[in-house]
C-alpha cells in the first residue's frame, strides 16, 4: 500500500475526519485530512473546503482547507474482480412496500399534485472483511466517469459513493451543471432505445434547471440530450452552462438547483413534501450534495465543484446501507421501478463482499 493510503488509514484509526475523492475522468486522488475532530459547518457558502450536505440541508458539514492536511496521488492500476451479485434473492416484503410507494406516487401525479416525484428506498447488507481503501480503488476503476468519494467524520458517520451527477461547477461567475434522468441497464445492444417515460422525465429535469437558472444568470446554454454510461447503467444527460448575474452569489445558485428534479421532483416543494411524508425513512445525506467549496486546489482560480450524492452507501456496524431512487411519472410501472432500483444497488454491491 502506498504512503497516500497508509496516511488515510492511520487518520481513520485515530478517528479523525477526512475525505478522499477522485473527479470524473481524472487519474488523480485528493485527500483532505482534518487535523482535529471538530464538527465544522457551512453557514453562507463563502467557506473554503469540502462540503457534505444532507438532502434537507439541515446538515452542512465542512472539512475546512485551513484545518486540514491536503494530500494527492495518482491512481494505481490494481487487478480487480467485480463481485457478481445474484439479484434473484430479493426481499419480497421490501419489493411490495416499494411498489406500493410507487403506486401512491403515480396516483398523486394523476391527481395533479405534481408532475414528477423521485422515490427511494434503503437496503442494509452484512459485510465480510470490509476495507474502505480496496473498495474505493475498485470504485474509481469500475466507474471512471463518476465522482468517487469516501467521507468520514466521527460525529457524522462513514459514507462512500460513485455519483454520475454534477450539481454545479462554478468558477467566478461562469458555471456548468447537468440534467440527468432516465435509467437503463447496459446490455450488449449497440443502440440505446428510450421509452417516452424516460424522455419526458429528462425533459422535466432540463426545463426546471434552465428556468430556475435564468433567474440568476444572464446567459444559459443547453446541449442536446445524449447517452452516458455510469458503470452498468445508461442515463440521458444534457449539459447546461452559462454566466451568472454580477450580483448572484453561490448560496443563491445552490438553493436554486438543490434538490434537483432528478432527486426530488416537480414542482419541488410539493414533491419534497410527498417524499418526507411517504418514504418512511430519513435519506440523511443520500441525494444531498458534496464536493469542493471555494477550493484553492484548482490550478487556475478558486472554484467550487459540487456533485449530487447518488449511488452511495453508509458503512455502519459491519453493514452497508445502500440507497436507491427512481424518477416517477404518470407513465411509471411499479415493478419496472423496483427492477431499476435493484440495478442501481448493484453499483455499490459490486465492490462489497456481503453475507
Amino acid at each position: 500500500m502506498n504512503n497516500f493510503f497508509s496516511k488515510i488509514k492511520l487518520h481513520k484509526e485515530e478517528e479523525l475526519p477526512f475525505v478522499l475523492y477522485s473527479k470524473p475522468n481524472s487519474n488523480k486522488m485528493i485527500g483532505l485530512l482534518q487535523q482535529n475532530d471538530v464538527l465544522y459547518t457551512v453557514s453562507d457558502f463563502t467557506e473554503k473546503g469540502f462540503v457534505f450536505a444532507s438532502f434537507d440541508e439541515k446538515q452542512l458539514i465542512l472539512i475546512p482547507e485551513n484545518e486540514s492536511e491536503i494530500i494527492t496521488s495518482e491512481h494505481e492500476n490494481i487487478t480487480i474482480n467485480p463481485i457478481e451479485i445474484d439479484d434473484s434473492g430479493f426481499d419480497i416484503e421490501a419489493k411490495s412496500q416499494f411498489e406500493d410507494l410507487i403506486t401512491k406516487g403515480i396516483q398523486a401525479i394523476k391527481q395533479d399534485e405534481f408532475k414528477k416525484v423521485v422515490l427511494s428506498r434503503s437496503e442494509s447488507v452484512n459485510l465480510i472483511e470490509f476495507d474502505f481503501v480496496t473498495a474505493f480503488q475498485q470504485l474509481i476503476q469500475l466507474y471512471p466517469t463518476t465522482f468517487s468519494f469516501c467521507f468520514y467524520h466521527p460525529k457524522v458517520g462513514f459514507w462512500m459513493g460513485a455519483t454520475p451527477e454534477q450539481l454545479l461547477k462554478a468558477n467566478g461567475n461562469v458555471f456548468e451543471t447537468t440534467a440527468l434522468a432516465g435509467t437503463q441497464k447496459a446490455n450488449s445492444e449497440v443502440e440505446i432505445l428510450w421509452q417516452q417515460k424516460e424522455k419526458e422525465e429528462q425533459q422535466y429535469v432540463t426545463d426546471f434547471i434552465v428556468k430556475r437558472l435564468r433567474e440568476v444568470a444572464r446567459s444559459v446554454k443547453v446541449t442536446e440530450p445524449y447517452n452516458i454510461k455510469a458503470g452498468s447503467i445508461w442515463h440521458i444527460k444534457t449539459d447546461i452552462s452559462g454566466v451568472l448575474n454580477d450580483n448572484s452569489i453561490l448560496a443563491e445558485v445552490i438553493d436554486t438547483l438543490h434538490p434537483t428534479p432528478a432527486v426530488c421532483g416537480l414542482p419541488k416543494k410539493k414533491a419534497k413534501a410527498f417524499i418526507i411524508e411517504n418514504e418512511n425513512y430519513n435519506r440523511t445525506f443520500y441525494t444531498g450534495f458534496l464536493g469542493e467549496l471555494n477550493s484553492s486546489l484548482a490550478a487556475i482560480a478558486i472554484s467550487s465543484d459540487l456533485f449530487v450524492n447518488l449511488r452511495s452507501m453508509q458503512i455502519k456496524d459491519n453493514k452497508a446501507i445502500l440507497y436507491m431512487g427512481c424518477g416517477i411519472t404518470k407513465e411509471s410501472i411499479p415493478e419496472k421501478e423496483w427492477e431499476e432500483s435493484v440495478n442501481k444497488s448493484m453499483t455499490m454491491k459490486r465492490v462489497l463482499r456481503i453475507v
